[in-house]
Parts: structure tokens; sequence; C-alpha cells
């Protein structure tokens, strides 16, 4: 149970450095008042309730990793963009992932 939810939540063995660099996206899916309050250069602010009619405009060859403010909304559009046929990762909270990445 441990790994399905350590796997929801993006768990630690994922690299978002090489993710980023093979082409990956990074999906916000907090509101445009929060993504405007600071967010990680390049990401594309998609809230969570708008990411299934977005997601006809998102290319399914890349991979996506998605963030919010704490992992919870990131966990749920990670799900929804896999049920739809994505490849996609989650990648906690937007000042998290960008320690990651910053690394």
């Amino acid at each position: 149970m441990f790994d399905r939810i350590k796997k929801l939540f993006g768990g630690s063995a994922v690299n978002y450095k090489e993710l980023i660099k093979n082409g990956a996206q990074i999906v916000d899916v907090r509101t445009p008042a929060e993504f405007s309050n600071g967010n990680i250069r390049n990401s594309k602010n998609i809230p969570l309730q708008e990411l299934v009619a977005e997601m006809k405009k998102m290319d399914l060859k890349k991979p996506i990793i998605t963030c919010c403010a704490s992992g919870m909304r990131s966990a749920s559009a990670k799900v929804l963009l896999e049920q739809n046929g994505f490849e996609a990762y989650n990648g906690g909270g937007w000042l998290t992932l960008q320690k990651k990445l910053n690394k």
C-alpha cells in the first residue's frame, strides 16, 4: 500500500531534471491567482478544473510533470492525465519541485 501511495504522490526515485532535459513539460494545476504569485519558469498554468478540456491541446508524446501548492491537486491531475493516455508524474508542491530542479 505504501508503494501505491508513494507512486501516486511522485515518489523520490523520479529524476525530474532528466525528464525536463528529455522534453517533459510542467503543468501547474493551481488557480491563476496562485500561479501569478510564483511559479516555475516555463511551466504552464492549467487549473485542475480545466485540465480535461485542455488535454486536447497537449502533446501526448511529451511526459508531463504536474505540480500545485502541496501535491494534492497535482496527484489528482496525474491520475487524470494517465487515464487519458499521458505519461505523467506528480512533482508535488511547486516550491519543492523547483528545489529539485535547481539541485
